[in-house]
């Protein structure tokens, strides 16, 4: 049994650009329409789902004559620019027919290397989910250069798992799974079923470059797993055209090799919060908000702040202090400092008449606070 994709609420899946195009013969509608129609049943069951496809690069050196894959970067941006038109029409197509809408995101490793414009990413994301709608994410190959690019979609998928704090990472290829050693060369090779995340035994197992339509392997796949696993989101890799393979993982069938995490994904965030050696400011709690918090386990409201120090942004981890200046929990600020200040000891109420927009009515969630002391 698979329990980890099962009990997965929130899935990250990404297919590769031989699957979508069919190894390079030009996007495979069929295919398409498949995993449309798994994804459609599994948004039913309440999942949120998230698709990271390649591809576009792959469609544009179809349309544009190319026989192999560019090396230039110019070429791979006009082949991205021609080829991505195509892509988001044949998804879009698939998933009319289920009454669901779709989002182009496009991606660059600068945007979620930039604290707001990761933050604004998330933000899209998830409100994106709250309004039923697939969002259907690529790295940005239009603009990207060598400097920024994530290099795979792997890698594009992990980091978004991380992004948005998702259960599960589907990866979807034209393998099997992991193997012992690569079943092409070698006939005693084994499938590795289940693993941990972040075993270096399994990197050693991986190969190169699978294909010369896409920039991955199985390689980048074990490092996008270990990545994932970082904020407890588990991974399973899993051929691309075996039947069903997204409703079958669904129901708890185990399929391809599952890569687990050692932590939730609520533990390990937590985890990585206590971690850090430093915080990025202060803020000083009045004895309500402390109860609130050590014996209720509610979030921080702006009421509750005294004073307000550091000069963090929003996003950043910050520290929340009681009446005798121990700290007593930290967690992710949803304003930054400037902000943070002109809405301590007011109500939630008031945080639009105060800052001009409707923010979230807490400076710290539970969700993203862990407490020190009780």
């Amino acid at each position: 049994m698979n329990p980890a994709i099962q009990n997965a609420k929130r899935i990250i899946i990404k297919v590769g650009s031989s699957l979508v195009t069919n190894d390079g013969h030009g996007l495979d509608l069929a295919a398409v329409a498949t995993w449309a129609k798994q994804i459609a049943e599994l948004h039913t069951q309440g999942k949120e789902i998230v698709l990271v496809s390649s591809g576009a690069i792959a469609e544009g050196m179809l349309k544009l004559g190319f026989r192999q894959r560019p090396v230039e970067v110019n070429e791979l941006q006009a082949c991205a620019a021609v080829g991505q038109m195509g892509l988001a029409q044949i998804y879009q197509t698939s998933f009319d027919r289920y009454g669901l809408n779709t989002a182009q995101v496009l991606l660059t490793h600068a945007d979620l290397a930039d604290r707001t414009r990761y933050l604004n990413a998330r933000a899209t994301l998830l409100t994106l989910f709250h309004l039923n709608v697939i969002p259907i994410i690529n790295e940005n190959d239009t603009v990207v250069t060598d400097e920024i690019k994530f290099g795979d979609n792997d890698t594009l998928g992990s980091l978004v798992a991380n992004l948005v704090e998702a259960d599960a990472l589907i990866i979807l290829t034209d393998q099997k799974g992991l193997f012992t050693a690569d079943p092409r060369k070698d006939p005693t090779a084994t499938l590795v079923q289940t693993a941990r995340a972040g075993d270096p035994e399994l990197e050693k197992m991986a190969g190169g470059a699978g294909s010369g339509i896409g920039s991955g392997g199985m390689l980048t796949k074990i490092l996008a797993a270990k990545r994932a696993a970082r904020s407890g989101a588990h991974t399973v890799i899993a051929w691309g055209r075996e039947p069903n393979v997204l409703t079958r993982l669904a129901a708890g069938e185990l399929i391809g090799t599952q890569l687990l995490a050692p932590d939730s994904h609520l533990q390990a965030r937590k985890q990585w919060m206590v971690d850090h050696l430093q915080t990025a400011g202060k803020v000083f709690l009045d004895e309500g908000a402390v109860q609130k918090i050590l014996k209720e386990g509610k979030s921080l409201l702006p009421i509750g702040v005294i004073r307000v120090e550091g000069e963090f942004a929003r996003g950043e981890i910050i520290s929340c202090i009681d009446g005798e200046g121990h700290e007593v929990a930290r967690g992710l600020a949803n304003y930054s400092y400037s902000e943070a200040a002109l809405i301590a000891r007011h109500k939630s109420a008031e945080i639009v008449r105060i800052l001009g927009y409707k923010g979230d009515p807490e400076l710290i969630h539970r969700d993203n606070m862990i407490v020190l002391q009780a």
